[in-house]
């Protein structure tokens, strides 16, 4: 996966995708920049990050300016920050991220809201297992319920201050 504009302070590019996996992977967080005709709207939501369609899953909820938005405009960005904390007495702050380019849409299909779900859980709960254990309701009779967002990442780039 290229990035589609190259990064002024290349010491600093993390390229590795493994790596990139990893921050991925770490993050809890992810702030979408969506454009509401013609305006910028930035909005914070957690995610599940899914490495093998390189895609982010978003649990929101069933209508909404996010929804009207990607309705009208799909096309989306996203930064992910891994905050290593402020150094008093230094002026550094160290931290990684990764910027995403791709497209964003609803989740209609039946087996994707599964994954989706499954994606937010594994990535977010600590004891994935012990939470579906804990649930007494199936998952499968709880989806007409349940409104996600994919980002499908189409480039990105990574860096990691000092």
């Amino acid at each position: 996966m290229s990035a589609s504009y190259h990064m002024r302070r290349q010491d600093r590019e993390i390229t590795d995708r493994d790596e990139i996996h990893g921050l991925l992977d770490a993050g809890r967080y992810a702030t979408l920049a969506l454009v509401d005709e013609g305006r910028p709207y930035a909005v914070t939501l957690s995610y599940g990050f899914d490495p093998e369609s390189m895609s982010l899953y978003f649990h929101v909820a069933h209508e909404g300016r996010k929804l009207d938005i990607i309705g009208r405009e799909p096309r989306a960005c996203a930064s992910v920050v891994i905050d290593h904390g402020y150094t008093q007495g230094e002026c550094e702050h160290p931290f990684e991220s990764v910027v995403m380019d791709g497209t964003m849409r609803t989740v209609s299909d039946a087996e994707e809201k599964l994954l989706a779900i499954r994606t937010l859980v594994e990535h977010l709960e600590t004891d994935s297992e012990g939470y579906w254990n804990s649930r007494a309701w199936q998952l499968s009779d709880r989806l007409d319920g349940f409104t996600a967002l994919v980002f499908k990442i189409e480039s990105l780039t990574a860096k990691r201050s000092k």
